[in-house]
């Protein structure tokens, strides 16, 4: 699989031509528009085996080797040329597929009143490329019931595709995360003890291989009272052969202050979890001022962070699936529009206007003026982005990758999963 980033001049069709590929295999690969225009910047994946490398000045065959990890005499074995000749600027050289190390995906679902027919097709799409589905979510009520969101045929789905179903668990009231329904299930046991049970039966009648607690917004004081409670949950779901999973706020130190953290003890949730999804996104977001939902600097901290409390098999990297469209210069109290990598591009190319990198950052962009000629910045991923996050999932050894959410085109995505990884099926 190749990553190509379209440069001024360049067409499909010469793209096409430069990877003995053809126009068809990467329209389709890429999901693009009949018309076939491209935006300049704009970052499409060849669907070839391997990839391909143009040799520049200085270019050895073992500084080449070095940068894909193959030697240099296999380099010029699979080119069928010599070791010891210098290298012609300009020249294609073929770089084979690396062996691909096994990873657990998981992606939620958020239906919300109903399952629109987009989602279910986004789901269908995704499943094959899934360890885990996560429908989001069964909200807790005050008296420990839950309250199911529709599921319509994802256990189907599931099921074909030999995904595990995640029953997700959140203190959600309306559209907020709820402290007090938090510390409520928390503290009161008659509440907590209808809760387990209501969880595990429902687990078993509906076919979830995992539980999963997305509890967010919970008071520090009641950091300990989390842990018990999980352990306890882990017991439970033990006992009739189900994993317990949990969602964490992305922190840098254990003593992190705000309102998202201090509950979330990674140490002691780790020991007691078979897994975690650290939340490593919404740096940009909707309420805030424009930049990178996912910086990969700020990305790898908490995850080293994580990586001292916890082994690095317990750890699926969030992730997410969409980007936002700022006005600019931006003014607070101001929300952005969420818009998908797809509708990113297609923004770019209905504007006309470039789309830039933040190599720093490892997130594409670009500014572009509406009908008002207000300006506005967009943020999002593409598949130089993706890459980037993945090499990070390789080089930290980490379980894997969860994504929020799915129903954003993102096709570059799947792909490129399937060209990184050997994705593990646990169903």
């Amino acid at each position: 699989m190749q990553i190509h980033v379209v440069q001024q001049g360049q067409t499909l069709s010469g793209i096409a031509q430069a990877y003995d590929s053809s126009v068809e295999a990467i329209a389709r690969a890429n999901e693009l528009p009949e018309s076939g225009r491209l935006v300049i910047g704009q970052a499409l994946v060849i669907p070839i085996r391997g990839s391909y490398y143009w040799v520049r000045q200085g270019d050895t065959l073992y500084t080449i080797g070095r940068r894909f990890g193959i030697s240099a005499a296999e380099l010029a074995r699979v080119n069928q040329i010599s070791q010891f000749r210098p290298l012609q600027v300009g020249m294609r050289l073929y770089i084979p597929p690396r062996p691909r190390p096994a990873a657990d995906f998981n992606a939620y679902a958020e239906p919300r009143r109903t399952v629109p027919p987009a989602l279910e097709a986004d789901v269908r799409r995704a499943s094959p490329h899934l360890t885990y589905l996560a429908p989001f979510s069964f909200r807790i009520r005050r008296d420990g019931t839950l309250s199911p969101p529709p599921l319509n045929d994802f256990a189907e789905i599931a099921q074909a595709n030999r995904n595990v179903l995640m029953l997700v668990v959140t203190n959600l009231e309306g559209e907020r995360f709820s402290s007090e329904l938090g510390s409520l299930v928390l503290n009161d046991m008659t509440v907590q003890n209808r809760l387990l049970d209501n969880i595990i039966s429902t687990s078993q009648r509906l076919g979830f291989g995992d539980i999963h607690f997305d509890m967010e917004a919970l008071p520090a004081t009641d950091r300990d009272a989390y842990v018990r409670f999980l352990r306890r949950a882990r017991q439970r779901a033990s006992e009739v052969g189900k994993m317990v999973s949990a969602a964490l706020a992305p922190k840098t130190r254990a003593d992190q202050p705000g309102l998202w953290y201090p509950a979330h003890d990674y140490r002691a949730i780790g020991e007691i979890v078979d897994f975690v999804v650290i939340m490593t996104y919404e740096w940009g977001y909707s309420g805030g001022p424009p930049m990178p939902v996912s910086p990969i600097g700020p990305v790898r901290r908490v995850l080293q962070y994580a990586l001292t409390e916890m082994p690095a098999n317990k750890i699926l990297m969030g992730q997410n699936l969409y980007g936002y469209d700022w006005r600019v210069p931006y003014r607070p109290g101001t929300t952005a529009r969420s818009l998908s990598p797809q509708a990113a591009v297609a923004l770019a190319l209905e504007r006309n206007v470039n789309i830039q990198y933040d190599y720093r950052a490892q997130a594409p962009f670009f500014e572009y003026s509406d009908d008002e000629q207000n300006r506005h910045r967009v943020w999002f991923e593409d598949a130089r982005s993706i890459q980037a996050k993945f090499n990070l999932v390789k080089e930290l050894g980490l379980r894997g990758v969860s994504y929020w959410k799915l129903g954003l085109p993102f096709p570059q995505n799947w792909l490129l999963i399937e060209d990184n990884f050997r994705v593990r099926k646990r169903a």
